[in-house]
């Protein structure tokens, strides 16, 4: 089984001296015997002559085709290449002393200089006679580094099969030198990495990683002379991977904005490659593509940019612009997944993204929170309610304990009761027993849309349903809402339980009570004042905290009505008005 993430504690990638522990880690996962001892045999021989025979072969020496990639690159970032560096996230890294296995690169860091991605910036930013020899000198070092097949995060199945991606889009990058064998050692790799993930991409954790290593086989299977024959097996692969990696409304079952746009990125760039290889896209890839645009505009707010869900933040306006614009699919937002959960309310220029679903399963995302029916809210670019975000992909960003904070129900727009999240957060950062199911219904009679959901994360505990109640007018100019605690199954004993419903508020908002302790006036900085009023509980306006598209963490506030819960259950009301 092919590894899946970082260097264990040992620092080394190969993970050998971590192996028991990696064992009994697939034995608490219920993985069987034979898994697991095919994954100690798989670790233990990572750079030794048994991968190198398992990737033997004769290999073809010339690319049919050269796929346009369909989504235009970061130019600043490209330039910080030509300038001798690369530069992604805040990190810097000196071109001509950049180190592939590098163990003080952050994973993320790590991520993008594996897969090749920054070619995609460098095209941006130079014509290929101004870049190729940058690229070939990066590429050359790769190859020392790992072209024997070494390396457990360079061949990791999600980075393997987006590298064959970029390798075949920016081929005239790379392949520009008269040397011929280095272009025979290119060559050879790519059709290596195919052999490989053919091998792996179903073992790779289902959702956006096994659909990107079966993207890579179909890709070599494309433009490759003499791959031909494994375009039915990657096809078959792949139709598996985004059918138990999809929801049936296009999104992932990660529920994870994030990776939703990777998701579009990945189809647009095999949309492409099908056509440079003279095929025709598969119908039920191209309605794949279709509903991951769909459910991907479902959750961006008015300021073009992503609403923050299961670890994720805003990310760049311009990446995602660039991601839907290069799918050339015209799509409407997606407003009433089920699978993928994420209702969309929309009237005039006011956007709630409302969460009204369960968490995603643990294996399908590391990291995922605690959020269920929390809301975001927007007045065309200006956010007013928000959830406090996550790194996204950034890993090591920020603190740990900061990050254990962010995925909790309390850093949501929701209501918590009695301090606990409504799915539970273990030590280890999987989910725990919480929400399973979320009653759902929609109404939108007469222009006004209503959207009433509840979960049964409290019912264990405490014997509560929490059912929340949005509405929003025809002119976008009010939303109001209820959260009610009613009890289910067993009466629980007559104790008091404290709650608290959060209004977490974008940086840009400014707060200030009311004299009667009932409401607040919110005034969005150079823009508009929004009036907000309560009931049920007592109203407090606290600090909180919010992470930007660049994973930097913006100080804010929230507004928190809170109260004690008697037996018998409670309702709170609200309302957000423009004035």
């Amino acid at each position: 089984m092919i590894g899946r993430g970082d260097p264990g504690p040992t620092g080394r990638e190969d993970g050998i001296g971590d192996g028991k522990r990696l064992i009994r880690a697939g034995h608490d996962r219920g993985v069987s015997l034979a898994e697991r001892l095919s994954w100690r045999f798989h670790r233990l021989s990572w750079r030794t002559p048994f991968q190198s025979f398992r990737l033997r072969g004769r290999y073809p020496l010339k690319l049919l085709a050269v796929p346009k990639d369909p989504v235009a690159g970061d130019k600043a970032a490209g330039e910080a290449i030509l300038q001798g560096h690369f530069a992604h996230r805040g990190g810097i890294i000196a071109v001509d002393d950049a180190d592939f296995a590098d163990a003080r690169i952050s994973p993320d860091f790590a991520d993008y200089l594996q897969s090749f991605e920054w070619l995609r910036d460098l095209a941006a930013a130079a014509t290929r006679e101004r870049a190729a020899k940058i690229a070939e000198k990066a590429l050359q070092k790769w190859l020392i580094a790992y072209a024997s097949g070494t390396g457990e995060r360079a061949w990791r199945a999600d980075l393997t099969g987006r590298r064959i991606l970029f390798w075949a889009a920016y081929a005239p990058y790379i392949l520009s030198s008269r040397d011929a064998e280095y272009r025979a050692t290119v060559l050879k790799t790519l059709v290596r990495s195919a052999q490989h993930l053919d091998r792996v991409a179903d073992k790779a954790p289902a959702g956006l990683a096994r659909i990107t290593a079966w993207a890579g086989i179909i890709a070599v299977a494309l433009v490759v002379q003499g791959s031909s024959s494994g375009l039915s097996k990657g096809e078959a692969g792949l139709l598996r991977a985004l059918t138990s990696g999809l929801h049936d409304d296009g999104g992932l079952v990660s529920r994870s904005p994030v990776e939703q746009l990777a998701l579009v990125e990945l189809l647009s760039q095999l949309r492409a490659v099908y056509y440079a290889g003279d095929h025709d896209m598969p119908e039920l890839l191209a309605d794949a593509l279709e509903g991951a645009v769909a459910a991907l505009l479902g959750v961006t707010l008015g300021d073009e940019a992503l609403s923050s869900w299961q670890g994720g933040n805003q990310l760049s306006r311009r990446r995602l612009a660039a991601a839907v614009e290069g799918t050339g699919v015209r799509a409407r937002p997606l407003s009433q997944p089920r699978g993928w959960g994420y209702q969309r309310l929309e009237a005039k220029q006011t956007i709630t993204i409302f969460d009204a679903a369960p968490p995603p399963p643990t294996r399908s995302l590391s990291g995922a929170c605690a959020s269920t029916l929390a809301f975001e809210l927007c007045e065309g670019p200006n956010r007013l309610v928000v959830n406090c975000g996550g790194v996204g992909t950034a890993d090591g960003a920020l603190p740990a304990e900061l990050l254990a904070a962010l995925r909790t129900t309390a850093a949501h727009s929701t209501l918590t009761l009695g301090d606990r999240n409504s799915t539970a957060i273990h030590e280890d950062g999987t989910l725990g027993k919480g929400v399973t199911q979320v009653e759902l219904s929609r109404d939108e009679s007469n222009g006004v849309t209503a959207v009433e959901a509840s979960h049964d994360g409290y019912v264990r505990r405490f014997g509560l349903i929490h059912q929340r109640t949005l509405i929003l007018s025809p002119d976008g100019k009010e939303l109001s809402g209820e959260d009610i605690l009613r009890q289910e199954g067993r009466k629980r004993r007559g104790d008091i339980i404290p709650f608290a419903v959060r209004f977490h508020l974008a940086p840009a908002v400014e707060a200030a009570t009311t004299a009667d302790g009932q409401g607040a006036l919110l005034r969005i900085r150079n823009a508009t004042v929004w009036q907000f009023r309560c009931r049920g509980g007592k109203l407090a306006i606290e600090d909180s905290i919010w992470i930007d598209g660049e994973a930097k963490a913006h100080a804010s506030l929230q507004l928190v009505i809170s109260g004690e819960m008697p037996p018998e259950g409670t309702s709170i009301a609200w309302t957000f008005k423009r004035a």
